[in-house]
């Protein structure tokens, strides 16, 4: 190679272009291996790539290239191609002297406008799956292509790959070992994979070579271009190029690489013995690709570009490395519709000839039906999992259903989602986010220790392993069943030491024989006592062990590799899982509730279970809750769940009756009050709540003119609506009524006032209003505002705002009443509750959802001169409202706030969290405000002018959820996105929310002009 065609200036290449194709063009250097290239602007319409090729290239190559380009374009297919441009001469390949010593080879061709792959950020499922479409268009395009050059000896042509091999010296040790493992499996292979389908194919779909569509939320390849390294080889070779180059930086490189798989077989047929070698030809790719590195970095130190793979390429291959070559056969195999194990049919077909008993296989129990055992996801007997978790409490509930079925054995599980793995080793990070292995690929039948276990058939002992408290199995034995054209496994788990170590490697047990006898925790994996039995017709790459487990995204594969155990029994009473019900649950909405519900997300979830910070949706994916401040001390809290359990048992009735549960909320909610704030009144929600407030101003001042703030939110009932600028100022409203008086919401960063100083000019707002009041004869009632305005956007009030308004609204004899259903209990982290952290004290104080974590009860808190003025003969009834379960959850719920220090973890959580989105804010200027306190936190997103960006707001909010947490935006404008999470949300949640947030902001979509 001539190293002065790499050293080109874009003058030389301006002067080239000129003298051979008479163009006047403005050049900008590309990158290139072995050409230089240069992109050639010539105005708006016309734009070419120049292609300046070494001295010695061979002409009939070039030529082999030429010849594709035309070839494609002959055929009129709707691959978009770039056009050959003839020079002066009307020739396609020009030869020039660059200087008495040095002649090139120069070619022009026409532009293809579109964004490098390797620009584009994010790279999901459409877009590979796209990749693969547009490359196998290309391939079935170059059927009957033919030339000369095409079968040309080339290092990067994967069937020639073994000529890496000399260069394994050149890596460190661990380097060596990896390469020489793919190479001695590429070799292992050659007599199979050289009678393979061939033919003229691309070879080269790179980062730098594919092309994607403008800037959108779903962006497409729409060309492939540089037929440089285009030879006849091995078809499946050009898919391996694809997928080795694309599924670089993934954390599951597996599951990027089906996308592109599916694509190629959908534009162009792959066969089945063809994907046998996929996985090793990938490999081979990057075998390639580190020891061209390793070779350039000796040869041309200076060109960066040769090198510029290197380190994606070896993270790659020791990712790859760990991925099992069977398990990515099958996958492929699935993304192409075939049956991901080769051998599923014939599995299939010899158990349709065969039918065994339970009674074969627990001889001792003399029991051959079943009664399904459901330990989904959403099973009431599973129950919460801290009473799982207690084994004894667990064995006691088996067995008093087993008396309730005598004559039947308890089974189930086979594909059933389960949340009950609570190990780490169950967890993994993949493409989406945390993920966890949740479905059960066996059954499992649930019986006495000591249980003998018998062989169905004969089997040879393939894996025996006794891990004493193993998560997964405790003792296993693993016996393998050879047909005449096939074999499959048989796997027992959870079994004793004793009955497991009997037995020896290798060793055959007859049918009817003992394999094992069921241990007993923690003997068994900490499990009750019972025999998981599975069937495999691989074990993969296991030698001591094998998944029970799946995780969801590869199940299809794990279905066809893992077939049900009843088709051996075909015994009736198995649950079927799996089954995806949302969209009949979203049908019967449309049919039966009003139009007036709203859903979460375009594809709404399906939720089934919460625990902690988390939901959980049917098939045990596990969402991060950052929206659900209703879940104030955790998703089914243990202590809280207990306590209205056990109240619950004993009586739940209105408020006519004594009874101590009642008193004792009472006592421990006004601990956290201001001592002029010493009578409750408890009702069910957050909006009676503050309809009971209305009540009290009325009572209090004999007036009904409310002054609120615009957009602000009080409730669903007609007169909370009445005060709501959020309701009546929106879609469907009405307009304010003439006894609500509204001023502007006093947000500081795009409100009508700004910046830090705004509070006394939007308290004289307040004022405004008051003289508007007095100047219509009337007097002032009450004045309500939330401290932090939630459905306004998360708007924290200006400082010293609230202190004059409530001045003025006192002078002119009105009452203060401080919405404290979402800021209250603990979440503002520097106070217990909002209207503290403005050193004001209301006259009222409506509290809800935190108080009864998702249970229906709330309060109102006032001083003793509005009860008594309220106590004016009217009664005061709610049949619900401080009934004991009630009372009984709210006091759970104020104890464990106290007890586990949730407001200081809401202080340190929130101040930790604010400070990270601060920082993303300096670096993605989008986020152009960060504010509340504690774990009541929102951002605002806008151009630079400050202009709401409602469309980038919806993307990062469904871009989470596609990493597994959940959000959600708020605002007038719908452009702010409000964060306030259970209190139990920890500094490794703060984190997970950061990193994934920076990773959306620095995508293409989110960027602003």
């Amino acid at each position: 190679m001539n190293s002065q065609v790499h050293q080109m200036t874009t003058k030389q290449a301006e002067k080239i272009l000129f003298e051979t194709y008479t163009i006047v063009g403005k050049a900008s250097l590309l990158p290139g291996e072995i050409d230089t290239n240069f992109k050639i602007q010539v105005n708006d319409k016309n734009t070419y790539i120049l292609k300046i090729s070494p001295e010695n290239s061979d002409e009939h190559e070039l030529d082999f290239q030429q010849s594709i380009v035309a070839f494609l374009a002959d055929k009129n297919t709707a691959i978009i191609a770039p056009k050959i441009v003839l020079d002066a001469n009307h020739k396609t390949i020009s030869t020039i002297s660059l200087d008495a010593k040095t002649t090139l080879k120069v070619r022009l061709l026409t532009w293809i406008d579109g964004r490098v792959w390797a620009s584009v950020n994010p790279q999901l499922n459409d877009l590979r799956f796209s990749l693969g479409v547009k490359a196998g268009k290309i391939t079935k395009a170059l059927q009957g292509f033919h030339h000369p050059k095409a079968e040309r000896i080339f290092d990067w042509d994967i069937a020639q790959g073994v000529w890496t091999k000399k260069y394994v010296h050149l890596f460190k040790p661990e380097e060596k070992e990896l390469v020489s493992y793919f190479l001695n499996t590429f070799e292992s292979v050659q007599n199979k994979y050289s009678e393979l389908r061939k033919s003229v194919v691309h070879n080269d779909a790179n980062d730098h070579n594919i092309l994607v569509s403008e800037i959108g939320i779903n962006p497409k390849v729409t060309a492939i271009i540089d037929f440089g390294d285009a030879v006849k080889t091995q078809i499946i070779n050009d898919l391996a190029v694809a997928c080795a180059y694309a599924i670089m930086d993934k954390n599951d490189p597996l599951d990027a690489a089906l996308p592109i798989v599916k694509g190629y077989h959908a534009s162009f047929a792959l066969e089945e013995k063809e994907l046998e070698f996929l996985y090793v030809l990938i490999a081979m790719r990057l075998v390639i690709s580190v020891t061209k590195s390793a070779i350039n970095k000796i040869e041309n130190p200076e060109n960066e570009y040769l090198v510029i793979s290197e380190k994606p390429a070896w993270n790659l291959l020791k990712k790859w490395h760990k991925v099992s070559a069977d398990f990515a056969h099958f996958s492929f195999r699935n993304a192409c519709r075939f049956n991901a194990h080769p051998d599923q049919e014939k599995f299939e077909n010899w158990a349709k000839q065969h039918t065994f008993s339970l009674s074969e296989l627990f001889p001792t129990i003399h029991k051959n039906e079943i009664h399904h055992l459901d330990l989904s996801i959403s099973s009431t007997f599973v129950g919460h999992q801290n009473d799982f978790n207690n084994l004894d409490l667990f064995q006691f509930k088996i067995e008093q259903l087993q008396k309730e079925v005598p004559t039947k054995i308890l089974a189930g599980g086979y594909l059933e989602p389960r949340n009950l793995y609570t190990s780490t080793e169950y967890d993994t990070i993949g493409n989406y986010g945390n993920q966890s292995r949740t479905i059960h690929i066996g059954v499992d039948f649930w019986l006495p220790q000591n249980t003998p276990v018998h062989a169905l058939f004969d089997g040879e002992v393939v894996i025996l392993e006794n891990d004493i408290g193993d998560k997964e199995y405790g003792g296993l034995v693993v016996l393998k069943h050879q047909q005449k054209d096939f074999c499959f496994y048989t796997l027992y788990g959870h079994n004793t030491a004793k009955s497991v170590l009997k037995h020896t490697l290798g060793a055959i047990i007859k049918k009817g024989a003992q394999v094992a006898a069921l241990a007993n925790y923690p003997e068994n994996g900490n499990w009750a006592p019972h025999l998981h039995f599975e069937i495999t017709l691989s074990l993969l790459d296991y030698k001591t062990d094998f998944p029970g487990v799946a995780y969801f995204n590869q199940i299809e594969v794990w279905k066809s590799l893992c077939p049900d155990p009843n088709l051996l029994f075909k015994m009736n009473g198995f649950k079927e899982n799996l089954i995806d019900v949302s969209a009949d649950i979203l049908l019967d909405r449309k049919k039966h509730l009003g139009k007036s519900l709203s859903l979460q997300y375009k594809n709404p979830l399906h939720i089934v279970k919460g625990a902690n910070q988390y939901l959980i949706d049917a098939f045990g994916r596990k969402y991060l809750d950052t929206v659900n401040n209703v879940a104030h001390v955790g998703h089914e809290n243990f202590n809280v769940v207990k306590a209205g359990q056990h109240q619950m048992a004993l009586l739940n009735t209105n408020t006519r009756y004594l009874h101590e549960n009642i008193t004792t909320l009472a006592k421990e909610l006004l601990e956290t009050l201001p001592k002029e704030l010493s009578v409750l009144h408890f009702v069910n929600s957050g909006s009676e709540a503050n309809e009971l407030a209305i009540r009290m101003i009325k009572a209090c001042t004999n007036s009904d003119e409310i002054i609120a703030s615009e957009h602000g939110y009080h409730g669903n009932t007609s007169g909370t609506i009445h005060i709501s600028s959020y309701k009546f100022d929106g879609k469907g409203g009405k307009g304010k009524p003439k006894n609500t008086h509204i001023f502007p919401i006093p947000d500081a960063f795009r409100g009508k006032f700004r910046g830090e100083n705004s509070g006394e000019n939007y308290a004289q707002e307040v004022q405004l209003l008051i003289d508007e009041i007095h100047q219509q004869n009337k007097k002032v009632g009450g004045f309500i505002i939330e401290p932090i305005i939630s459905c306004g956007g998360q708007v924290a009030l200006p400082s010293g705002f609230l202190q004059e308004a409530y001045q003025k609204v006192r002078k002119a004899g009105g009452l203060c009443v401080s919405d404290e259903v979402q800021t209250g209990v603990g979440r503002m982290g520097k106070t217990f509750w909002g209207f503290q952290f403005h050193d004001v004290v209301p006259d009222i104080v409506t509290i809800g959802k935190p108080l009864g974590n998702g249970h229906p009860i709330a309060a109102v808190a006032c001083t003793k001169e509005v009860a008594q003025k309220f106590a004016n003969g009217m009664e005061f009834f709610n049949t619900f409202g401080g009934n004991p379960v009630s009372c009984a959850i709210a006091t759970e719920v104020l104890r464990e706030v106290k007890r586990e220090k949730l407001q200081e973890n809401a202080l340190k959580v929130g101040d930790y969290l604010k400070s990270e989105l601060q920082k993303l804010s300096e670096e993605f200027p989008i986020i152009g405000d960060v504010r509340g306190q504690g774990l009541f936190l929102g951002i605002e997103l806008v151009d630079k002018q400050l202009h709401p960006l409602a469309e980038k707001t919806d993307y990062v909010i469904n871009r989470m959820k596609y990493f597994g947490i959940l959000m959600s935006s708020d605002g007038p404008d719908h452009n702010a996105i409000k964060i306030k999470p259970p209190l139990t949300f920890t500094i490794k949640n703060a984190k997970e929310v950061i990193f994934y947030l920076h990773k959306i902001f620095s995508e293409n979509f989110m960027q602003i002009i």
